[in-house]
């Protein structure tokens, strides 16, 4: 799979070292992101940390030519991203060290939580993904039934 998938809990090491998902780090590879790092920037809507690969960098880059180039709006986008944005270097056994900016910014202490998005992961403090977690979780159901109400207030054969 070439997707981020599921969520794992894991310690930070006496160093402040936590090991990267075998299943992340595999994902990585493929993206050819190994040699390069992991691209991190604290969220911009969430106490979390955005992470990937070069996938997530060429995203960046495609929102970014959204705007005119020296556009006020370029600017800034590039200032919130890239100017708090770091790459950082797996060991050999696949461990990467958080900066204080980016544990502060998640409040993560001594354990992350790293949840698979698909195209990206994301890293946070275990409490605050739970909660996070649940939220979601609740909104998806209260959506699903929403759709299933509008499904079966839809006339069967009716067409759009």
């Amino acid at each position: 799979m070439d997707r981020f998938f599921s969520h794992f809990i894991l310690r930070l090491d006496a160093k402040g070292r936590v090991s990267v998902p075998a299943s992340f780090r595999a994902v990585l590879s493929r993206d050819g992101a190994g040699a390069d790092g992991l691209f991190c920037y604290p969220a911009l809507d969430r106490p979390a940390v955005e992470a990937g690969g070069r996938s997530l960098m060429a995203e960046i880059e495609a929102l970014m030519e959204r705007f005119p180039p020296f556009s006020e709006e370029r600017e800034q986008f590039a200032t919130a991203l890239y100017a708090t944005s770091e790459i950082l270097k797996m060991d050999g056994e696949g461990r990467v060290t958080l900066s204080d900016q980016l544990k502060d910014h998640a409040g993560i202490l001594d354990a992350v939580a790293f949840v698979g998005l698909g195209h990206k992961f994301q890293i946070w403090a275990p409490d605050r993904f739970s909660a996070r977690l649940s939220e979601a979780t609740g909104k998806m159901r209260a959506l699903k039934k929403r759709l299933g109400s509008e499904r079966a207030a839809t006339p069967q054969g009716a067409r759009e």
